[in-house]
């Protein structure tokens, strides 16, 4: 989690909204009327086929930000928004990042791809991947693919590492995030969670946070 700052801050919000079409257009435009910029938005489904678990993380004002969080969760289709600011949580991003390993760039690779792979800048590749427990999922002449897991700092940190040799392509999923086990059931006594009047769903049926 990043630290805390005078004027804003980064902010994990979960939202679980009914699968229902164009809610996720109704999220973005909100925040895009208040003018945030959404760093990240991932929406998957949850283990109750009617509801889809959406994980926004954004930065900004701290009042502000409150206010939007009270707006989403009037919204019709969103059963219950919770921001993990104040909430132990854990959070993973996925990268897929193609590296080079002959160093050139990604037009010379088409033209060297005949080209034995360079064992020494490929071992490199392969430790770094180890260190950062990372896994080499495909291996073609001139480049290597590697898979990692982790926190947007631990990613960000394999992507300048990474740099040097040539990024050829690179691809995230996006931040998810829960709480740790010690905080579920606790997120309304902190009054950071609110479930959606009248939305038929019971909140015992409902994913922790």
């Amino acid at each position: 989690m990043s630290e805390n700052t005078t004027s804003s801050q980064r902010h994990v919000i979960a939202a679980l909204v009914m699968n229902e079409p164009g809610v996720l257009s109704q999220v973005a435009g909100m925040f895009a009327a208040r003018g945030f910029n959404i760093d990240s938005l991932v929406v998957g489904r949850t283990e109750n086929p009617e509801i889809s678990r959406m994980t926004i993380v954004t930065t900004g004002d701290d009042a502000v930000l409150e206010q939007v969080r009270k707006q989403l969760a009037k919204l019709v289709p969103v059963v219950k928004v919770v921001d993990y600011k104040d909430v132990p949580y854990v959070e993973r991003d996925l990268i897929l990042v193609t590296v080079s390993t002959t160093g050139a760039s990604t037009e010379q690779n088409k033209t060297l791809a005949t080209l034995d792979v360079s064992n020494a800048r490929r071992s490199a590749l392969v430790e770094i991947a180890n260190i950062f427990r990372a896994k080499i999922v495909d291996i073609s002449p001139g480049q290597v693919m590697i898979e990692m897991a982790g926190t947007e700092t631990k990613i960000e940190a394999l992507v300048q590492l990474m740099q040097p040799y040539g990024i050829i392509e690179l691809a995230r999923t996006g931040v998810i995030a829960m709480p740790r086990g010690q905080n579920i059931g606790n997120n309304d006594r902190r009054g950071r969670a609110t479930a959606s009047a009248g939305s038929g769903i019971d909140e015992g049926s409902l994913p922790p946070g």
